[in-house]
């Protein structure tokens, strides 16, 4: 009758025993939990696109014609005005945005942003101009200001060097070397320097220019209107932060032209995704991918098809964030985002067949409507070159 009532309750071993399978279990399930929650947050990434492709159709069905990227005010005050020219889009102002806003300024209104874009669109007490100034002065809010559609939940970017971080960017074309001035040349006044700038402006947006659906004469659906990147987060990666040596001046503007891939190789051997510490000590610590979203400069809100996705920011040795080859990046796995020019979104993989990825980029010297040299990629990333698209991608 004691042993029957006695007490009886797991031994060491056994407590150790189910522990351990406890243990395996959540080993084991763990990653598909994390897998599930990447797979909630891409397709929010998606769905965000989704959105700002629905914006700049009703944007055109408003206006007749796409947001400008690049785009603003720029009283050219002579106070302000230097050697360089009219435009001294690099050089920061609280007297107007000197032609500097991205095309995701132009759209907040139809994105659900009303209150943000009166804000803008208004001036701010005798402080600044409507339109504000330029995109990188911090002291003016709703240049600071995080719009949740602009960013993607896979990219954990957050907080200062930045101000607003986007995680989309206009897809500009297959050239770097049009996009401060886009059809405008202010440095070369000569007809091959004006010819060299319209040949070059060859994406669904031309930067400082407007663009329309009836000028992607190669079809909506086969026309990259904007690509997915991932911001910066303070490390060398070389898809967040371009290379560059300004010691030894290297790369030249003619290095990058004449081979997009210049900056290949500077890289850590053991740590390919990021840069070699010793070459990026030059680069300002406010031009990291992504940075300013009210921004059209190339680092910030611009993407090339040129280098196929997660490849490498690269861009002469003296460039202010305004002329580099910037393709598309992102936190996924193996790809990034595009957003097609009839609304689409397609997920393009880092294998994409991109060409010649040392070919001399489409400039002056090329005729009009020349076929991209970058491959599937780049006739993807045009609007008028007239290549079939006879691949999946």
């Amino acid at each position: 009758m004691d042993k029957i009532l006695g007490k009886r309750g797991f031994t060491l071993v056994e407590l150790l025993v189910v522990i351990a399978i406890i243990g395996v279990l959540v080993g084991l399930l763990l990653p598909a939990v994390q897998a599930a929650r990447e797979a909630a947050r891409r397709m929010s990434c998606s769905n965000n696109f989704k959105q700002i492709g629905l914006a700049i159709h009703n944007y055109h069905s408003a206006y007749k014609q796409l947001p400008t990227h690049g785009t603003g005010t720029n009283p050219l005050l002579t106070a302000e005005k230097t050697n360089n020219g009219p435009w001294d889009h690099h050089r920061s102002s609280d007297m107007g945005n000197r032609m500097r806003l991205s095309m995701l300024v132009g759209i907040t209104p139809f994105i659900e942003q009303q209150a943000l874009w009166e804000q803008i669109s208004n001036p701010m007490g005798t402080t600044y101009p409507a339109m504000g100034p330029t995109p990188d002065v911090l002291a003016y809010g709703p240049w600071a200001t995080e719009i949740p559609g602009f960013r993607c939940p896979s990219d954990p970017g957050v907080g200062l060097p930045a101000l607003g971080r986007t995680n989309y960017s206009a897809c500009v074309g297959d050239s770097f070397s049009a996009h401060p001035h886009g059809p405008w040349n202010t440095y070369r006044t000569d007809k091959t320097g004006a010819a060299g700038s319209r040949i070059s402006s060859r994406g669904f947006f031309k930067t400082l220019d407007k663009t329309m659906f009836r000028d992607c004469l190669d079809g909506l659906s086969n026309t990259i209107a904007a690509g997915e990147i991932a911001t910066h987060l303070g490390d060398d990666d070389k898809r967040t932060v371009g290379w560059r040596n300004n010691s030894d001046k290297n790369p030249t503007w003619g290095q990058v032209r004449n081979n997009p891939s210049a900056c290949k190789g500077k890289v850590l051997p053991d740590r390919p995704q990021f840069w070699d510490p010793a070459y990026t000590g030059d680069v300002n610590a406010t031009h990291g991918r992504g940075f300013k979203w009210a921004d059209y400069q190339a680092t910030f809100t611009s993407c090339m098809t040129i280098l196929s996705p997660n490849r490498e920011l690269c861009g002469p040795y003296n460039s202010t964030g305004v002329t580099l080859v910037a393709t598309v990046s992102s936190r996924h796995q193996g790809g990034a985002h595009v957003l097609m020019g009839d609304g689409a979104v397609r997920f393009i993989t880092d294998s994409i067949e991109a060409g010649d990825e040392t070919a001399r980029q489409i400039s002056s010297g090329y005729r009009d409507g020349e076929q991209s040299p970058y491959g599937l990629w780049g006739a993807l990333g045009t609007r008028a070159s007239k290549e079939v698209i006879d691949a999946e991608f």
